[in-house]
């Protein structure tokens, strides 16, 4: 097989419906459309959401709350958790939290527990 023998399947080629052209063509005068109103109009589609002039279902349903666009992530850790990945007098900052893969690294702050026996220094 090559390009010079290929060839569609039957039925992939069909001929466009030309509307408009006489009543013996059974597409002739409203050319499949009926009979007045919108829908039959040039360009008189009506949006899926439109309900026909019925207060439209996002209006009717409640809304709360918003999107804070100035939120900052802040991420709980065990201190236990920081024994385990660190030394005993490591710098313990966002970035070696993150290499460490103790929390993502996108995050805005972090929160201690209790429950740490050795001392870290926290920057």
């Amino acid at each position: 097989m090559d390009l010079s023998n290929l060839a569609r399947p039957e039925g992939a080629n069909s001929n466009r419906k030309r509307v408009g052209r006489g009543q013996g063509s059974t597409w002739g005068k409203t050319c499949g459309k009926g009979q007045k109103g919108q829908k039959s109009r040039a360009g008189g589609n009506i949006p899926a959401r439109f309900e026909g002039g019925q207060m439209p279902l996002q209006m009717r349903i409640p809304k709360s709350g918003f999107t804070n666009p100035n939120r900052t992530d802040v991420v709980s850790v065990n201190l236990s958790e920081l024994e385990r990945v660190f030394e005993d007098g490591a710098v313990v900052t966002i970035a070696s939290l993150a290499d460490a893969g103790v929390i993502k690294a996108r995050v805005g702050g972090v929160l201690g527990a209790v429950g740490a026996a050795q001392a870290l220094d926290e920057r």
